[in-house]
Formats: C-alpha cells, sequence, structure tokens
C-alpha cells in the first residue's frame, strides 16, 4: 500500500488535476491520497476572514474569487454524470462559509477557533472534488486525526490518533483507492483544528506511518530537494538521495519541500518518502531513507530559515546556561543554534520579544547583581545552513561557509561550527540572504 500526496499546485487547476488522475490510476497497488486544498486558497480564506473582521465588504469580492475558483474546476474536470453532485455538496459548503464571514462582519471579530473552522473548508471541498474525479470514496481526516493545545498551539495527539486511525481505516482495507483531506484534524471536543500551514505532509506521514505503508509519495511542483532554493540560485540541482536526519535538518533550516514535522513518523517506521513533481511524472525525484553511504563526506544542500533573531544574554560571570534553556522550554520558545559559551542562541523572529521578555523575568536577580549585564535581540536575521553527512569529520566546511561569506563581505553574526554531523549553520543579516546562498552554493558545489 501507498501513500501519496498532492498539494495546493498539484490540484490548483484543471490541467493540473488531469495530471492527478492520471497518476493514481498508473498505481498498481492501493493507494491512500492524501489532498491539500486548491492551490492559493487557503491564503484567500484567511485574508477574506481578515477582511470581514475588519468589517471591510470587499471580503464579499475574495469570496466570489473562492467560490469561481471552485466552480471552474468542477465544471473543467469532474465527470459529467458526477458534476451536479459536486456542486451541490460544494455550494452547501460555500453557504456555510458565506454566514461564517457575514457573522465575523457583524461582530469585527475573528477568534482563532473560527479561523480553524474557515481553513478547514479548502481541504474539505478539495477531497470531494478529487475523490469525484478519481470515483473513490472519501474518508474525513477530522475523524481520526486528533490534537491537543500546548503553549497555545495544536500538536498532535499521537496515541489517540492511532486507535482512531486504525478503527476508521479498518472498514476500507479493500477499498482500492480513498482519498483523505490533509491538514485538518479536531480536538477532544470535537472542534475543528489542524496541523499547522503545510500539515497535508504530515498527515499523509501519519497516516503511512500507522498504517505501515511501503512508501509515502509526496507529489509538489519541483523535481525533488534541491542543492539550494532554485527561486534564488540559478544553478541549483536536484538531490538524489538523502537520509531521513538530512531531509530533516533540510527543512528545519528552511527547505520548503517537505512541511518539517512530516519526516519523524515515517522514519521511526523506515518507511521511505520520495518527492515528485506532478507536472514531470516521470523524473526520479528524491529518495528520502534510512540507508546511505555511512562513510562518504558530502554537502547535500544550502539553505536558509527567514525571519529568525538572535538573543544574547552579556554577562562574564554568567555560566549557568542551563537556566536559559529550561526558562525557554518551559515558555514554549524553540532555540536553534545555542552556544553556552557564547550566551547566544537562535530564535523565530516572532518569539524574540518574548524570548527576551522571559529571560529578564528569569535572570532579574543576576540583572540586578550586575552578573548578567544585558539580555538582548538582534532581529532581522536570517539564518545560513549547509546539511551533509559526516560534517563534524570535515571541518574545512566551516572554514569554506566562513570564507565564502568574508570574501562577499557580508556579516556573520554567529561563527559557522561544526557542532553536528549533519549541519553547519551561521547567522547573517536577512537583507544579505540571497547574495550569501549563492556565495556559499558557489563554493560547495561549482
Amino acid at each position: 500500500m501507498k501513500v501519496l500526496k498532492f498539494g495546493g499546485t498539484s490540484v490548483g487547476t484543471v490541467e493540473s488535476l488531469r495530471h492527478v488522475k492520471a497518476i493514481v490510476e498508473s498505481q498498481q497497488s492501493r493507494c491512500i491520497v492524501i489532498v491539500s486544498a486548491l492551490g492559493g486558497i487557503t491564503d484567500r480564506l484567511i485574508r477574506t476572514a481578515n477582511l470581514a473582521a475588519s468589517r471591510d465588504h470587499a471580503y464579499t469580492t475574495e469570496f466570489e474569487i473562492v467560490t469561481a475558483r471552485h466552480h471552474e474546476v468542477i465544471e473543467g474536470v469532474v465527470p459529467a454524470e458526477s458534476r451536479a453532485e459536486v456542486l451541490a455538496i460544494t455550494d452547501a459548503m460555500l453557504d456555510e462559509l458565506a454566514t461564517l464571514y457575514k457573522a465575523i462582519c457583524l461582530l469585527g471579530e475573528l477568534t482563532p477557533r473560527t479561523l480553524d473552522m474557515i481553513v478547514s473548508y479548502g481541504e474539505r471541498m478539495s477531497c470531494v472534488i478529487v475523490s469525484r474525479i478519481l470515483g473513490v470514496p472519501v474518508l474525513d481526516s477530522r475523524s481520526f486525526i486528533r490534537t491537543q493545545s500546548r503553549f497555545g498551539k495544536h500538536v498532535l495527539d499521537a496515541e489517540t490518533t492511532s486507535s482512531l486511525l486504525r478503527a476508521a481505516f479498518g472498514p476500507l482495507e479493500q477499498a482500492n483507492t480513498v482519498v483523505v483531506p490533509g491538514f485538518i484534524a479536531s480536538d477532544s471536543n470535537a472542534q475543528v483544528t489542524n496541523l499547522g500551514r503545510g500539515g497535508s505532509d504530515y498527515t499523509a506521514a501519519i497516516i503511512a506511518a500507522e498504517l505501515g505503508a511501503e512508501i509515502l509519495e509526496i507529489w509538489t511542483d519541483v523535481d525533488g530537494f534541491m542543492t539550494a532554493d532554485p527561486r534564488i540560485v540559478a544553478d541549483a540541482r536536484v538531490i538524489d538521495r538523502l537520509s531521513f536526519v538530512e531531509a530533516m535538518e533540510l527543512c528545519n533550516f528552511g527547505a520548503k519541500v517537505v512541511y518539517p514535522p512530516t519526516i519523524y513518523p515515517v522514519f521511526h517506521r523506515n518507511i521511505p518518502i520520495v518527492i515528485k513533481n506532478t507536472f514531470n511524472a516521470s523524473a526520479p525525484g528524491t529518495m528520502i531513507a534510512e540507508r546511505v553511504n555511512q562513510t562518504e563526506m558530502t554537502v547535500k544542500g544550502v539553505t536558509s530559515l527567514a525571519d529568525t533573531a538572535l538573543i544574547r544574554v552579556v554577562g562574564r560571570t554568567f555560566h549557568d546556561f542551563g537556566r536559559v534553556v529550561n526558562s525557554m522550554a518551559r515558555n514554549g520558545v524553540d532555540m536553534f543554534l545555542a552556544s553556552p559559551t557564547a550566551g547566544t542562541f537562535g530564535v523565530r523572529q516572532n518569539d524574540s520579544v518574548k524570548a527576551v521578555s522571559v529571560l529578564r523575568e528569569e535572570l532579574a536577580a543576576e540583572l540586578t547583581s550586575g552578573d548578567v549585564d544585558a539580555i538582548e535581540a538582534v532581529d532581522s536575521l536570517a539564518t545560513l545552513a549547509i546539511v551533509g553527512r559526516n560534517l563534524r569529520s570535515m571541518p574545512e566546511s566551516a572554514e569554506m561557509l566562513r570564507r565564502a561569506l568574508n570574501q562577499e563581505g557580508i556579516p556573520v553574526l554567529t561563527a559557522p561550527r561544526n557542532d553536528s554531523d549533519t549541519t553547519v549553520a551561521c547567522m547573517v543579516p536577512a537583507s544579505h540572504v540571497k547574495q550569501a546562498l549563492n556565495a556559499v552554493h558557489s563554493s560547495f558545489f561549482s
């Protein structure tokens, strides 16, 4: 059994949906097909909600675009015998959406719970369309993907999801293909939630791991993982094979091919992932698997994580960095590139103010005594990383990274270090990131 996930660009147009149909129908084994909302629809649903909340009646124009987009796809690709049924189901959901938007506009308020409900409609409508194109049943992921709240975010309730998922798929074991909406979920109170933007990949991985799929195929609009973002680095090339850890590091440091949490579930079940291009199905793509050449010392890719900040704890007599780590963990702030000796660490830009506030409270006594001189943030940075294998045994990789940046006159906020076998990273001003990516890629891949 395979799990095939198709992203927004793959289900975004009449033509792309014809590619999806051909790909699924060419499979020789049972398939579970996970679909995202039509390309761009989630952003438009959010934009429409925000306009309604601000009582800007332009929201009605945005909503008309959402409606027209779905009608266009249904008319263009759904078989004639199923078209009326699909239009009726979709229009019923669009009517519900229209009522929600009207209520938001009247109240002038958009709560997180209401927004979760609104964005769920994208996947709910697309899965109806795709299921009728393929002539197969739908299984609603809200009935078996369960989340719980942690630090104000929806996180997977793995244990409950496992039992619900097995019960949901049991009666469908004989079905050759089934379509499942990605991204959306529910909580213990039956409220609609989700797995975060990009969460359709995660839905696919959860199902693949729990049902023991032979492979997870993620179909997108690129030929696979590349040595750099091809929109920035013109001579970037496809990476034919990655280990699970290398793929996770590329994702964690900004590669947008796969939603970062996706790899964890299948990694622990040793289920390979293949990244394929819906519009170039014959291309081999990128294989992500456990077994790679264990002795090779090579850089696989260069990537960058935008919107990051550097937090500095300044004080020559302060050495209890463990308190810094613990205080960030207690408050749900993710750290990276932590350097206890320098008293620095990286965070996402939207966590910068919170991190400084938490530390000023945690270290209030040290600030008063002078053991800590200051706690400060350097904002508007990007984190640049090279990812590969056995990099700790390749000390010249950090020096090559530093030299490539220095030759271009790019300021380096944190020194590149070989603390990991798979990653060497540093922070640079966000305004220099494109120049930095090209310089570093040229240094390692020219």
